[in-house]
């Protein structure tokens, strides 16, 4: 019985290596196999037909591209494309479908370029360290120059304008849809439907809210008095009004409160009012500490300190939640002495 050491390469030569000789391997190096030449290679006819092929593919891309931006302006928004049991808006699946296909021939045609027009050689990269030194550096930029070269883009003039053309007509889609975007916000980021003399309500009961209805330790969710006509008018303009005007209100024995300069008068024997909305990514918050008057977003766990002015002290929110100043009108209930002076909600990219 033979053993499995026979059959491994040994070496020849001394204890520390000197003089040894290495030995075949048991399986010989098959080598590489011979090169085939592609019908291209050797015939200028063919190459030149791919060429036109690719340009093809590459024109077609653009022309599609201008397709998608007539659709845009020229298929009603309305309009309705029925396949059988399925239906799908016609504007929609017009521009989707001229803007796959462009990038399905650019793709197509860059494959074939690739495949029957490049030069077609087989090489051997060996591994070499990370880090490259200045001669593999100036290697690299040389097979870069030389690639460009062996592609064919600089000597290949229909290729490299088709393809140039389709490129630059694809972005004019992206330009166009754009429009989609609507009409510039405007103030609406800046402002909520809070004004100067709006009472404080519940925001389930919707009843007016007096300092005497809460005790120190207490958080009310609240909305302002001014929503319930405009639910009348638009659901989705209500939705949006009290997503935004959203606040909370909490009573916090005053001497526990650190006022932060200039709103000395902004409460009301220690009822605070805050926005609802995170200043982080905008979620709801309302889950409240008694005994550190911190409150929690649920969301990323940024806490506000709502004795300090909400300020941050913990998670990833970049100021304190904006606080309405509150005042008490004529019969009693909570009002508004203003607006918000400050945006509500996460920070914008004209906030920085």
């Amino acid at each position: 019985m033979s053993d499995d050491k026979d059959n491994l390469p040994v070496k020849s030569g001394d204890d520390h290596g000197h003089g040894a000789v290495e030995v075949s391997e048991p399986i010989p190096d098959p080598g590489i196999e011979p090169h085939e030449h592609r019908i291209t290679d050797i015939d200028p006819k063919a190459a030149d037909r791919v060429e036109r092929q690719v340009a093809t593919m590459f024109s077609l891309a653009g022309l599609l591209a201008l397709g998608a931006c007539v659709a845009y302006f020229a298929i009603p928004r309305d309009a309705t494309l029925v396949f059988g049991p399925l239906s799908g808006n016609a504007n929609n699946m017009t521009i989707g479908l001229c803007l796959g296909l462009a990038l399905f021939l650019i793709g197509a045609g860059a494959i074939q370029w690739a495949k029957k027009l490049m030069v077609d050689t087989e090489i051997v990269e060996y591994r070499h360290p990370g880090h490259g030194t200045p001669e593999q550096k100036a290697d690299i930029i040389e097979g870069f120059q030389t690639g460009v070269a062996e592609s064919g883009f600089t000597r290949r003039k229909l290729i490299r304008r088709s393809l140039i053309g389709a490129m630059a007509l694809l972005g004019l889609p992206a330009i166009v849809l754009l429009r989609d975007l609507g009409p510039a916000p405007g103030r609406k980021l800046y402002d909520t439907i809070w004004a100067k003399g709006i009472r404080v309500v519940n925001d389930v009961t919707l009843r007016p809210i007096k300092p005497s209805d809460l005790i120190v330790g207490q958080l009310v969710n609240a909305a302002p008095a001014n929503l319930a006509p405009i639910q009348e008018e638009s659901g989705v303009e209500y939705q949006n009004a009290k997503a935004k005007a959203a606040v909370i209100v909490v009573r916090i024995a005053p001497n526990e409160i650190r006022t932060p300069a200039g709103r000395e008068n902004w409460g009301v024997d220690g009822i605070l009012c805050y926005s609802k909305i995170c200043t982080h990514v905008g979620c709801p918050i309302s889950l409240y500490e008694q005994t550190t008057h911190h409150v929690l977003c649920p969301c990323h766990q940024s806490t506000f300190d709502l004795a300090d002015g909400a300020k941050v002290i913990f998670g990833p929110a970049a100021r304190p939640l904006p606080q309405l100043p509150l005042a008490v009108d004529a019969e009693g209930y909570l009002v508004a002495q203003s607006g918000f002076t400050e945006p509500v909600g996460p920070s914008f990219w004209e906030r920085g």
